[in-house]
């Protein structure tokens, strides 16, 4: 492992990457007020904006993506895509892969990230409020609507934030309501150490190689309404199965 930036390297990288957002973004939203009439439009608005700010971000700070059957992620579509999350670089690395024809679906706190969060809002992406989980459990009903019209697939991180000490945490259930509602296969995408390489809730981060694996979609025709916390675990096992030992589990913790 490299050491992590100085200060001054530090603040310059992150001063360009606002610099690019600033620069990137307005015509985007211009585009985006244009759209507002079409949904589906601003989704792939969105994904191919999400992916100019992945690369590009992830570029700047001085980061690559090592993506094993990355190829399986289009292929897939459309299939709900569910990732573990441990640390900021998640979100480069997701916004640079997601799939064309994939919503997103984050949580409400990321509208509140300054032109990033407006951008958001505008692109037809879902939000919601993970706190209400009846209005939680409608907005993914409503979106699992759109996905059915519209062959559309999602792109979640289903822990809801960060994992504080880069273990895997439990995972909410949203998905598996949005798979039921859909049919639609899940598709594990697995992050392995982006902890190591940008701890949470600092700005000490190490540049280098992430790397990252898509695996093979899960059926989910067989899942059943009365077992949607089994079914969300079942999920979560399988992407620990994967991660290294430090990042899976801790006993007890489910």
């Amino acid at each position: 492992m490299v050491a992590p930036l100085g200060p001054v390297q530090r603040t310059l990288r992150v001063a360009l990457c606002g610099l690019g957002l600033a620069i990137a973004t307005p015509p985007v939203l211009l585009l985006m007020v244009l759209l507002l009439p079409w949904r589906v439009a601003r989704i792939h608005v969105g994904v191919a904006y999400g992916h100019l700010m992945g690369l590009g971000g992830a570029w700047l700070l001085g980061f690559r993506f090592r993506i094993a059957d990355r190829e399986r992620a289009q292929a897939s579509m459309p299939a709900i895509y569910i990732l573990n999350h441990a640390s900021a670089l998640d979100l480069l690395m997701g916004l640079s892969m997601v799939p064309y024809g994939a919503c997103a679906v984050a949580k409400r706190s990321i509208a509140r990230v300054p032109i990033f969060g407006l951008a958001y809002r505008l692109s037809g992406h879902l939000l919601i409020d993970r706190s209400d989980r009846e209005r939680a459990i409608e907005a993914m009903l409503d979106t699992a609507a759109l996905m059915k019209r519209h062959r559309l697939g999602a792109w979640i991180w289903p822990e809801g934030t960060r994992s504080s000490d880069g273990t895997i945490q439990p995972f909410k259930k949203g998905f598996v309501h949005l798979a039921l509602a859909t049919g639609l296969p899940i598709v594990p995408i697995v992050i392995h150490d982006a902890p190591a390489r940008w701890p949470a809730r600092t700005l000490d981060f190490y540049p280098g190689t992430l790397d990252v694996e898509v695996l093979e979609p899960i059926d989910t025709s067989a899942w059943t309404a009365d077992r949607i916390a089994e079914q969300a675990e079942s999920i979560r096992q399988v992407i620990a199965a994967r991660l290294p030992e430090h990042q899976r589990p801790r006993e007890g913790v489910r």
